[in-house]
């Protein structure tokens, strides 16, 4: 299934109705980060998806990771809470969402680099090559949080 994100575009389908969702900023000991060229639309993000019912958010935060990384992670943290109904995802069924994000800072504790399903590519990153990567506006925006210092999480 392919997707196409809106971000404050005129053009954008109205939600139908708004999913939990999270979203894992993970650095590696070098200071690279972890990130995977997604099939649904060919762009580079943080390996994450929905919330499942049963799950809490830093049990989904380590299934989605792992199930489109390989890696195994612990969470350690909150980036953000990403809700902007600005940000529209149209799915190629028809769905149209509205996404409501939660962005968890998470370590790498084991496992092996691999590609997924939803995954084209799955890559640790030098935050030097990011400029060059086509990554969308929301995603950037979580990029630009996770790589501050500051403790506090975001509400956006």
């Amino acid at each position: 299934m392919s997707r196409k994100d809106y971000f404050n575009a005129p053009d954008a389908p109205t939600a139908q109705r708004i999913v939990p969702a999270v979203t894992a900023f993970i650095l590696s000991s070098h200071g690279d980060l972890l990130l995977e060229r997604r099939s649904d639309n060919g762009l580079w993000g943080m390996p994450g998806g929905v919330v499942e019912i049963g799950e809490n958010i830093a049990g989904a935060v380590t299934r989605e990771v792992l199930e489109e990384t390989g890696i195994e992670v612990e969470v350690t943290g909150l980036v953000g809470v990403y809700s902007d109904p600005a940000h529209v995802i149209e799915f190629s069924d028809g769905e149209v969402r509205q996404e409501f994000s939660l962005c968890c800072r998470a370590n790498p504790v084991g496992g092996m680099l691999r590609a997924s399903s939803e995954s084209l590519e799955v890559r640790w990153i030098s935050p030097d090559e990011l400029g060059s990567l086509k990554i969308s506006p929301t995603t950037r925006l979580r990029l630009d949080h996770g790589f501050k210092a500051d403790p506090a999480a975001r509400l956006c």
